[in-house]
């Protein structure tokens, strides 16, 4: 279970307060778009891109519209379909029929940048899930090899006003070696974009004297591709105001501080070909680095 509170609070007794109308689930969502997180993996950075998407025959007798369209780092689009009640196998049907048009989101807008093509998965998001929609996303259900997860959002307000919303989520998704996605440095586990933050860190915590350009060349920007292994924190949270969207961890936990007195903060966006290349990189550097 996920709990993300608006305050933090104790021995507060709460009532619900469900959301009035679909569109506020969606907004919260947007404005929240971590809940949307599935695991520590592979669907761990996740960024809302667009909402209220029109696809031409997404429902099998008629036009139909996304409610959201999300990423998962640089290697996985979803759509998410909500509702304010239950999720069950009806709401399953509509998220499949909105899959099967997929392709089309490609060509209405610039969604996605990277070199190879996006793989998929659906998300379906209520405030209740049925037993039989439960035990199949349990046991790792897939449409036509797409993962589908569901989320159960609830929001709850205490005496005082204060808002707390509760999710749990219902996913099984089995990685092997050739996701790429589990990785172990020094007795730890890590995901794609932690790895990459944690090699970066150490290397230059060894390395006080190191600069941004020196940083540049021992990592260099084509390992990741267009956004560069690191950036300027000043330069990430400019990408993150213009587009909307988190490319690097912007975090104060999350940014390294370097000897010339510069914050840089790395790229969050990987995929099983670039993560390759960088831990190849690494391991010229010295560094161990092992496949889960």
């Amino acid at each position: 279970m996920k709990i993300f509170k608006q305050v933090t609070a104790n021995n507060i007794e709460l009532a619900p307060y469900p959301f009035k109308k679909e569109l506020a689930m969606e907004a919260y969502l947007i404005e929240n778009e971590e809940i949307l997180a599935l695991d520590n993996d592979n669907f761990s950075e996740v960024a809302v891109l667009d909402e209220e998407i029109a696809l031409k025959k997404g429902r099998r007798d008629r036009d139909g519209r996304i409610d959201i369209l999300t990423s998962y780092g640089a290697e996985y689009l979803s759509i998410i379909e909500l509702k304010l009640n239950q999720i069950n196998e009806s709401t399953l049907n509509q998220l499949e029929n909105y899959l099967d048009q997929r392709e089309q989101i490609l060509e209405i807008g610039k969604y996605w940048e990277e070199e190879v093509k996006p793989k998929w998965i659906g998300v379906v998001v209520g405030t209740s899930i049925s037993a039989e929609l439960q035990e199949k996303l349990n046991n790792g259900y897939k449409y036509n090899d797409i993962p589908i997860a569901g989320i159960v959002l609830n929001r709850y307000r205490s005496s005082d006003n204060n808002i707390f919303v509760v999710s749990d989520t219902y996913f099984s998704y089995k990685y092997s070696e050739k996701d790429y996605s589990k990785f172990t440095y020094k007795n730890k586990a890590y995901n794609k974009a932690r790895l990459v933050n944690e090699i970066v860190r150490e290397f230059v915590d060894l390395n006080p004297t190191a600069t941004f350009s020196k940083l540049k060349e021992v990592f260099p920007k084509q390992i990741q591709g267009s956004f560069g292994v690191f950036d300027k924190l000043s330069r990430a949270e400019e990408i993150y105001s213009n587009w909307g969207h988190k490319r690097h961890y912007i975090k104060p936990t999350e940014t390294i501080n370097l000897g010339d007195g510069e914050i840089i903060a790395t790229c969050n966006q990987w995929n099983p070909h670039n993560i390759a290349d960088f831990i190849e990189n690494a391991k010229k550097l010295g560094y161990e680095i092992e496949v889960k």
